[in-house]
């Protein structure tokens, strides 16, 4: 009967924001494997605590099941001589898969092994494939103890392997498997034993161990939401810094601590950025979402002697608010203007000058921006103003300090200097957004400036010849660029980043083809992030290569793709499109577009040019106006012409003039089209 299966391994404490990643490879591993060994199973289960991987197999048969197949070997006129004796290649086949020749079966001229395999038992084929689970696992970083060439994420310390109650015996890294795991290192004992898998979870809480992450994160949510409530306010719960405390606790309490309201007349992100990203605390704050002298940590362990973890908690903090106090009184004996004249000793990348120069730059770039996407006077003004002070915090002592505050505080210091509400907005969300699922840009003058700084970053490493390869992104410019895509299609911002890349290869003055190698390097980078977003909005690989030729207007091509996929979604285009794919096919041997009436010999070319006069005034302003599926209909009317058109004439005819002309109309019909798809690469349905 079916049994569960349990592997802990346990380990020195691992870093909290690798064990999700750990515990999922584990399960991925764990499902192919089984299904190599042709095993069944219930359910497979992670669980997971910062010294502990835990893998447990719900209901998993015994053995595996027996199976019998045939097995074709060479042909009889091979396999047996004149006299019908076997022959050694006969033999040969025979003795590989372990029979005697006379147990071999003719069957449509060859030779068979009839094999039967009798299913090997769950617990012995686990003896292998537990170790191998084990030395499998992949890690960003890996730790080599004593004199071992095994590399593991943190030195191995136990391995508890049970079928049932059943050891299953093997050895990694000169660690033993067997039942006796470890308790809590300060409420438990340090070594107990588990009697069967199904009583893993049970023991381990009798040693203070919270083994399921999803517990024990619904744990620490409930008494953290518990403890604000009964201190008067409302913790603020991030989900990475839940998932991050959650792998950092084997058994969480929560408690709260205070910090001096004078630190509240500080900038919030000031108060909050030490206490969240650095000490891992969870702030706190009123009904009217104003932050309290409070803060809520998790503690590993129990309830007792809470006050002297208060109490050292909040010494930690106060020690990091005065830094920041005594940083941002620093910090406001200038203006964030003057801040500005710093930045003139702050390299920006080797050979590029330094971020003074950087800001003189964006200043230009957003000038641009903004004719561009015609942005009202003011908004124009402001984003120039935002883009000088966007890099100014840099060289703050804040900043320099807490690096995560680039920008924010920016922004607060720019309030404080009485500078325009959207000017410091733009300074923060210049940078956004800054991680993926992040915010973009409300402000004019923010997406202005942020476009203007992702397409300089761009720019300046790509000239450097530091282009993004494999895994290597040091300067993240994929997520740059990923986020510059996003903020255009989302806002339905049309600008040819084409003219904002010419503008930046002004700045750093490259001459000759390297001109020519940025903007296609430029272009190929942003169709691979496009191509990216066409995958998360489920558009058919077909379309997204049908409309990704040319990628200089972002929104453009997201709303061609949008058109196509919906157009093929609601009707069926397969004699349109075989209308189109034929002329462009025919159309790839033209020189030019040039047409001349006086050349046409049959009615049909002048139907056709005719329905081409006709769409194209239609079809241009309908693209215009970014109306691709109105485009696509108006291009649909082309189909039957162009049917009529080969039915009727000879494209290569004998008179190169002639000739010439009938192709330059279909390559004018076939350039119209590509204005909004190619629709060669359209896959039809059959």
């Amino acid at each position: 009967m079916p049994k569960d299966l349990l592997l802990e391994i346990g380990t020195e404490e691992v870093p909290a924001h690798a064990m999700p990643g750990i515990l999922q490879e584990i399960k991925v591993n764990t499902e192919k494997a089984l299904k190599e060994l042709r095993l069944e199973y219930k359910e497979i289960r992670t669980l997971g605590t910062p010294r502990r991987m835990t893998l447990y197999v719900e209901g998993l048969s015994e053995r595996q099941p027996d199976i019998s197949s045939e097995r074709r070997g060479p042909s009889v006129q091979v396999a047996f001589d004149a006299d019908g004796n076997p022959t050694k290649a006969c033999e040969g086949f025979a003795r590989g898969q372990k029979l005697e020749a006379k147990d071999l079966v003719t069957k449509d001229g060859y030779v068979y092994a009839m094999v039967h395999e009798k299913g090997q038992e769950t617990a012995k084929l686990m003896e292998k494939m537990l170790p191998e689970l084990i030395c499998g696992l992949g890690f960003p970083n890996n730790m080599r103890w004593r004199d071992l060439e095994f590399k593991f994420i943190r030195p191995l310390r136990w391995i508890v392997a049970l079928y049932d109650d059943a050891v299953i015996p093997f050895e990694v890294a000169e660690v033993k498997s067997g039942r006796s795991s470890r308790g809590h290192r300060f409420l438990g004992d340090e070594s107990f034993e588990i009697a069967r898998a199904s009583e893993y979870e049970a023991a381990c809480e009798k040693q203070f161990i919270i083994v399921d992450p999803e517990r024990r994160q619904a744990m620490i949510k409930e008494q953290i939401e518990k403890v604000a409530i009964e201190n008067g306010g409302n913790v603020e719960i991030s989900a990475d810094l839940l998932e991050e405390v959650n792998y950092l606790v084997e058994y969480p309490t929560a408690l709260c601590g205070h910090f001096e309201e004078k630190y509240l007349e500080l900038p919030p992100e000031a108060v909050i950025t030490p206490m969240r990203d650095h000490q891992r605390y969870f702030p706190v704050k009123d009904k009217d979402g104003k932050l309290m002298p409070l803060f809520i940590t998790v503690r590993n362990g129990g309830s007792e002697y809470l006050e002297i973890v208060q109490h050292g908690n909040e010494r930690v903090l106060r020690a990091r608010l005065a830094d920041a106090q005594f940083f941002f009184d620093e910090d406001r004996k200038k203006s964030l203007e003057q801040h500005l004249e710093k930045t003139k000793t702050v390299v920006f990348q080797e050979g590029l000058g330094t971020i003074f120069d950087k800001s003189g730059r964006l200043v230009e770039l957003a000038e641009l921006i903004a004719d561009k996407i015609g942005a009202s006077a003011d908004d124009k003004k402001k984003a120039m103003r935002a883009a000088k002070l966007a890099k100014a915090d840099l060289v703050t002592g804040m900043v320099t300090e807490f690096t995560e505050l680039q920008g924010t505080m920016g922004r607060s210091y720019a309030l404080l200097d009485g500078e325009d509400a959207e000017v410091a907005q733009a300074i923060d969300e210049h940078y956004m957004p800054r991680f993926a699922g992040d915010a973009e840009p409300k402000t004019v003058a923010g997406r202005v400036v942020s476009l203007a700084d992702k397409i300089d970053n761009i720019v300046a490493t790509f000239s450097r010849g530091l282009i993004p390869t494999g895994s290597q992104d040091p300067f993240a410019l994929r997520r740059q660029a990923l986020g510059l895509v996003r903020m255009l299609i989302d806002e339905k911002i049309s600008i040819k980043l084409s003219d904002i890349v010419e503008k930046s290869m002004d700045q750093f003055k490259l001459e000759g083809d390297a001109r020519q190698k940025m903007q296609q390097d430029v272009a190929d980078f942003i169709r691979l992030r496009l191509k990216n977003v066409f995958e998360e909005e489920n558009i058919p690989y077909d379309v997204a290569d049908a409309v990704l030729s040319d990628t200089d207007d972002v929104y453009a091509v997201f709303c061609r793709a949008q058109a196509v996929s919906k157009e093929l979604s609601s009707q069926d285009l397969t004699t349109v499109i075989q209308a189109f794919v034929r002329a462009g096919n025919i159309a790839k041997k033209a020189d030019s577009t040039k047409i001349d009436e006086a050349f046409f010999e049959n009615d049909a070319e002048t139907a056709l040019y005719q329905a081409f006069t006709s769409a194209e005034g239609s079809v241009e302003s309908l693209i215009e106006g970014q109306d691709y599926v109105g485009a696509i209909d108006a291009l649909k009317d082309l189909a039957q012409p162009i049917d009529s058109f080969f039915d009727a004439v000879m494209v290569m005819a004998e008179d190169e003039k002639v000739r010439n002309n009938r192709l330059g109309l279909l390559k004018s019909i076939n350039d119209l089209i590509c204005k909004v798809a190619d629709f060669s690469k359209i896959v039809l349905k059959k």
